[in-house]
């Protein structure tokens, strides 16, 4: 890969991954709510469930979701549902300790899951695989488009959450955290209709 292709390729890993986004929403709300520190399982979470997205597409997945569409389909329900589902969840907490809220923050397990049913993460990682791969070498090229988004993936995520960490003290106040938790909640709701138009 040429040194232009190659930050091309930083360059759009970098772009995609510090845009608005479901995971950038849910690291903002849970940098607000639980702090830097207790986030970090998230956004490391994050950053290795796409890394193994990615790899799983470019190692034939996204062929096999060109060659069935109704798989493609299932694909994007499933995480439509499961993302509206934690939007709810992010806009009903109301304080760490609420019942009905998330009383800790996303683990790195269901961080990881979550990239499986993100329809941000899928649209990503097949244009990513597909423009940045060279089929003349695919096993070299996929190991380097995925080390690339890895190494670009995570810093880029945690500016999210340490601007969620900049905002706690002003949304100490419960008024304020119920009106930004709904406000992430809608906006975790909203990032959906791009994704799955």
């Amino acid at each position: 890969m040429s040194t232009d292709v190659l930050l091309a390729l930083a360059a759009f890993a970098f772009v995609s991954s510090v845009t608005p986004g479901p995971n950038n929403f849910m690291l903002l709300a849970s940098g607000v709510n639980f702090g830097f520190i207790r986030t970090i399982p998230h956004m490391c979470g994050i950053a290795f469930g796409f890394c193994l997205l990615l790899l799983a597409v470019g190692f034939g997945l996204g062929t096999l979701l060109t060659a069935y569409p109704p798989l493609h389909l299932a694909l994007k329900i499933v995480g439509g549902a499961y993302l509206l589902y934690l939007a709810w969840r992010i806009a009903t907490t109301r304080t760490v300790k609420e019942q009905g809220g998330r009383e800790a923050p996303m683990t790195f397990l269901e961080a990881a899951a979550f990239q499986w049913v993100n329809p941000k993460a899928w649209v990503l990682a097949v244009t990513g695989m597909a423009v940045y791969t060279d089929p003349a070498r695919p096993f070299a090229t996929v190991l380097l488009v995925t080390l690339v988004f890895g190494l670009v993936n995570w810093p880029s995520v945690s500016i999210w959450a340490a601007f969620g960490v900049m905002l706690r003290q002003f949304l100490a106040d419960p008024v304020r955290l119920k009106w930004f938790n709904i406000a992430m909640g809608v906006l975790l709701a909203f990032s959906l209709v791009p994704l799955l138009l």
